[in-house]
């Protein structure tokens, strides 16, 4: 399945849609982080941006574009019983930049990193990324195709990558010479990994 672009020239085939995806991004600014999706077969890095601010209002809002929201709000309730760190009082946003939907249960570590990296406002690395599936004891659970997203990151450059502690040990070894790759077994280990 190919991506494509509307241009002057008319329709056009991308052909590196995780470059054009990633491109704009400001650096050092807290809110973000990188995730690894498969759309078909072919993996994709995306941009998840979270915010969190104080409510002006008696119910703080959610929002969500690009995410579910069911999803998104059973994440937020993993990160207050789980690492007790509270968003019942605040507003939350999380946006997918550049349109695309992102359904694959994959991109839960990075919407919550997002969101972390928002709350405490500490900036996630540029060239870091992460991918998991958050279960409601606060665990990083094993996803598919790990070495594929894996290589795509290390192909555009990426440095330090977060993956389920489950998936490291049936890495190929040669990965681990082209990126640093951390595994992680819950949510606060991924963000402690992150930041260090």
């Amino acid at each position: 399945i190919g991506v494509f672009e509307m241009n002057e020239t008319g329709l056009n085939e991308v052909e590196n849609p995780s470059a054009m995806l990633l491109s704009g991004r400001i650096k050092n600014v807290s809110g973000g982080c990188i995730t690894c999706v498969i759309e078909g077969t072919r993996p994709i890095l995306s941009e998840v941006q979270g915010l969190v601010t104080s409510t002006g209002f008696g119910n703080p809002r959610r929002m969500s574009t690009g995410f579910d929201y069911n999803r998104l709000n059973l994440i937020l309730a993993v990160l207050e019983k789980r690492e007790g760190l509270y968003f019942s009082n605040l507003d939350t946003y999380v946006n997918i930049v550049g349109g695309l939907r992102l359904d694959e249960p994959a991109t839960d570590l990075s919407v919550a990193l997002a969101l972390i990296s928002s709350l405490k406002d500490v900036p996630v690395p540029e060239k870091t990324l992460a991918f998991g599936e958050i279960g409601l004891a606060g665990e990083i659970r094993s996803v598919n195709s790990c070495e594929q997203r894996i290589r795509e990151a290390a192909k555009l450059g990426f440095e330090k990558c977060v993956i389920p502690y489950h998936n490291y040990s049936r890495l190929p070894k040669y990965l681990f010479n082209e990126i640093e790759i951390v595994p992680a077994k819950n949510i606060r280990q991924a963000f402690e990994a992150i930041i260090n």
